[in-house]
C-alpha cells in the first residue's frame, strides 16, 4: 500500500476515535452531562426557605407541610419539620391579621383576663399577638384572638417535647427528662403558671435569680404535684436525661409555650 495513503487512513481512524471520545480539538475539554435536577423534597424546601425570607410564611408553611406529607422519610423532611415550627410560632404570635384570624371587639368591662378566659388563651398570648404594651383596652379595640386545642407530648425516648393543635403538629421541642427514667408517664394537665418560679427543695425554698436555682424563668405545674414544664441555667443539658423529673426546656422555648398554653393544657408523658 502507498505509504501517503496508508498515513490517509491511520489519521482518518484516529479522528473518527477521537469524536467518539468527545475531543474535537486541542483544548477542547470534553462535554459533560447536565447536572441532575434536585430531589423533589430538597427543591420544595428551597421554594420554601424563599418565601419565609420573603415574608410570606402562610406560603412557607404551606410547602413545608407538602415536603412533610409527600417524603416524611427523607433527610429534607426533618428539617422541613424543624422549619414548620418556627413558621408556626410566627404566624400564631404575629400581630398581623387575616381574612381568617380570629377577632374580638372589645366590651365595656371587658378585662384581658376575661378575654383569656372566654377563649382559652392566656394574656401573654393577647399582649403578644396584639402588640400590647400593657393591660389597657378599651371599648371597640379589635383584638387578635386564638382558638386552638393545644396539648402536649412528652417522649421520654426521645427527649422530645411535641406542641400539637389537634392531631396537627405545630413544633417539636428539643428536652431533657428525669435521670434514669423517673419522669413520670401518663396523662396530665397544667394547673399552674409562674414567672420566675422560685425553687422549693428539702433545704427551703431558692428564690428566682439565686445561682442554686436551677428552673430558668417559666413554670407550667403539672396536676402531679412537684412535676411540670420548666426552663433551665444549664442549656447545654437540653436533650438529656438529666433531671430529677421534671421536663426541662431552654429558657426561650419555655417562655414560647408559656404564652400559648393556658391552665388544663393536656400533657402526655410516654416511654
Amino acid at each position: 500500500m502507498n505509504t501517503k495513503r496508508w498515513l490517509f487512513l491511520v489519521s482518518g481512524l484516529t479522528l473518527v476515535s477521537l469524536m467518539g471520545l468527545g475531543v474535537f480539538a486541542k483544548g477542547t475539554p470534553p462535554q459533560s452531562a447536565p447536572p441532575a435536577p434536585p430531589p423533589p423534597s430538597r427543591a420544595l424546601l428551597a421554594k420554601a426557605e424563599k418565601a419565609k425570607a420573603e415574608g410570606s410564611y402562610s406560603e412557607a408553611r404551606g410547602l413545608y407541610q407538602q415536603v412533610l406529607q409527600e417524603n416524611p422519610s427523607s433527610e429534607a423532611a426533618a428539617s422541613a419539620q424543624e422549619r414548620l415550627g418556627a413558621v408556626n410560632m410566627k404566624l400564631i404570635l404575629s400581630p398581623s391579621l387575616t381574612p381568617d384570624s380570629p377577632t374580638h371587639t372589645v366590651e365595656k368591662g371587658d378585662t384581658l383576663s376575661k378575654i383569656a378566659k372566654r377563649f382559652h388563651t392566656t394574656v401573654e398570648y393577647l399582649k403578644a399577638a396584639n402588640a400590647l404594651q400593657s393591660d389597657v383596652i378599651r371599648p371597640g379595640q379589635r383584638l387578635k384572638v386564638l382558638k386552638a386545642s393545644f396539648s402536649v407530648i412528652v417522649d421520654k425516648s426521645q427527649n422530645t417535647l411535641t406542641l400539637k393543635n389537634g392531631e396537627e403538629v405545630l413544633k417539636v421541642y428539643p428536652c431533657s427528662t428525669g435521670q434514669g427514667g423517673i419522669t413520670p408517664t401518663g396523662s396530665f394537665r397544667v394547673v399552674n403558671r409562674l414567672v420566675d418560679p422560685p425553687w422549693y427543695t428539702p433545704e427551703g425554698v431558692i428564690p428566682p435569680g439565686d445561682p442554686r436555682n436551677i428552673l430558668g424563668t417559666r413554670w407550667l405545674g403539672f396536676d402531679a404535684p412537684g412535676y411540670g414544664i420548666h426552663g433551665t441555667t444549664d442549656p447545654a443539658s437540653i436533650g438529656k436525661s438529666v433531671t430529677q423529673g421534671c421536663v426541662r426546656l431552654a429558657n426561650p422555648e419555655v417562655e414560647e409555650l408559656f404564652i400559648l398554653l393556658p391552665e388544663g393544657t393536656p400533657v402526655k408523658i410516654v416511654e
